[in-house]
């Protein structure tokens, strides 16, 4: 039982998305999450309100199971398959952390400071996830894809325009670690 709740070698990770992107590019499929949100709007009417959702959703319904597999695993990851210690992390990391205001996650996926109901019902903690939101509503659309889609499958498929969004995901992270959490917090 340990092989499934330890944690797993990068390699084999690597190796599984890559075999399942050449599954998908064989049969001509990208892989991204945020298209799903466009596909549900359009099943669910959007097209009526905005061009944008006007396209044959059916030949996208198939990724839908992508995110209901996402949701699914990670219950069971979390509920079934993880261990006592989930998060550790570096003693300096936690260290910085503590300066700016946010707690030791102590073995939780997040630290309480940010994710608990009491910050985000703060006016504050309100604020940021509107924030949060509204870049991201904005941003994915805008940049042609989301993280996940521009990392995995635009860079296994070779493209510029993905290999550019991708440094600047990791550009915009350094800053938003270093320069706007800082400010936050």
């Amino acid at each position: 039982m340990e092989l499934f709740t330890g944690t797993w070698h990068w390699a084999i990770s690597g190796f599984l998305i890559g075999l399942i992107m050449l599954v998908l590019t064989y049969f001509g499929k990208t892989f991204g999450m945020s298209s799903n949100l466009r596909t549900m709007c359009s099943m669910f009417g959007g097209k009526k309100f905005s061009d944008y959702f006007n396209f044959d959703w059916r030949e996208q319904k198939w990724n839908l199971a992508v995110v209901l597999g996402s949701i699914v695993g990670g219950y069971l990851a979390i509920h079934f398959l993880s261990s006592e210690n989930i998060l550790q992390l570096n003693p300096k990391t936690i260290a910085l952390l503590q300066e700016i205001g946010i707690d030791n996650p102590n073995g939780n996926l997040q630290p309480e400071t940010i994710f608990s109901l009491s910050s985000v019902f703060s006016l504050k903690g309100f604020l940021i996830l509107l924030g949060g939101g509204f870049l991201i509503g904005f941003g994915t659309p805008y940049a042609g894809g989301c993280t996940s889609g521009h990392a995995i499958s635009g860079l296994s498929n070779l493209q510029l325009p993905s290999l550019i969004a991708v440094i600047g995901f990791f550009l915009g992270g350094l800053l938003m670690v270093h320069v706007i959490i800082p400010l936050i917090f």
